[in-house]
């Protein structure tokens, strides 16, 4: 069986000449795109003024001239070819995909450039694992850190640049996914500031002293635009009920069972329940306020049964 130290050394892409020479448009486009004024990227008679031959592509563009694309590389007449030549890296993805890598992030890349790339070069890359660590534990998770170098050749076999390559495969910490977040505006905010430091509020017409929930900015009993909040108990009871099976979310926990509760106050609020199954709820079940902490951002409101109406 393969292990990882049986792939020190070995070659996963064999000698592979990039699809295009280096050409000016090219070179004056990345230059462009990079915002990188330098006339020996642009004017041939700049570039001889210095003692080049002539425009010469960026140090930076190195990898660009033997990548292939992504419509290269699933198909084409020579994609079977290419996959054949690429059996060393398969092998290395499927190994650290058993062992649960399936996540990758590059960490850094080391260059060292042997010469400048001119109009009409033909580049070709090489790559040999140099060293897989043993499995390290990161804040992105369990992992492994494959160093790969890659050695860049010119239409004459001369070496032009050679790159230290270092990817971390990992295995992703296992998380929830963030509750989504709730439509504030201007009407609720004061709601939801309430809610983080786990006060239940209702608003309250400042004309007519009436309560409603939710939120809005007009009195729909006298029309007054004036208003101020008063605290709620945190008491009330089940008005209505589901239990929802999907479709379903990674943020929450299933079966989820979303109610109507009906505060001692007269107003209703559509929350959850918790601490209690789905065939123990019941129309009327009295119940109180519990908070729940979705993130540092973010509270709400949820209920559970009265202590000793359910476990």
């Amino acid at each position: 069986m393969t292990s990882y130290e049986d792939f020190a050394g070995r070659e996963i892409l064999p000698l592979w000449e990039g699809p295009d020479p280096v050409n000016v448009p090219m070179i004056r486009h990345w230059a462009e795109a990079m915002g990188d004024r330098n006339p020996i990227y642009r004017d041939d008679a700049a570039a001889r003024a210095t003692g080049r031959p002539g425009i010469v592509a960026p140090a930076s563009m190195m990898q660009a001239w033997t990548m292939r694309g992504y419509a290269a590389t699933v198909e084409g007449p020579d994609a079977g070819a290419r996959a054949g030549a690429a059996a060393g890296a398969r092998e290395l993805d499927g190994l650290l995909e058993k062992d649960g890598y399936t996540s990758v992030v590059a960490t850094d890349s080391e260059f060292e450039f042997h010469r400048e790339l001119v109009a009409g070069d033909r580049v070709s890359v090489r790559e040999v694992v140099e060293s897989i660590s043993p499995e390290k534990s990161t804040a992105l998770g369990t992992g492994r850190f494959v160093t790969t170098v890659r050695t860049y050749t010119d239409q004459d076999g001369e070496v032009v640049a050679v790159q230290r390559w270092r990817l971390l495969r990992f295995r992703p910490k296992e998380a929830r996914a963030p509750r989504p977040r709730p439509a504030v505006n201007r009407d609720n905010a004061f709601w939801f500031e309430a809610a983080r430091e786990h006060r239940l509020v209702i608003q309250r017409c400042a004309g007519c002293g009436t309560l409603r929930h939710p939120p809005g900015p007009c009195c729909p009993h006298c029309g007054s635009f004036d208003w101020d909040a008063a605290e709620a108990s945190g008491r009330g009871q089940v008005y209505s009920f589901v239990v929802n099976h999907h479709p379903r979310h990674p943020a929450f926990e299933y079966p989820l069972i979303v109610a109507v509760v009906e505060l001692d106050e007269g107003t209703r609020l559509v929350t959850n329940l918790v601490g209690v199954e789905p065939g123990e709820v019941e129309i009327g079940m009295p119940v109180v306020l519990d908070w729940l902490d979705a993130d540092p951002d973010l509270s709400l409101p949820v209920f559970r049964p009265q202590s000793g109406i359910a476990a």
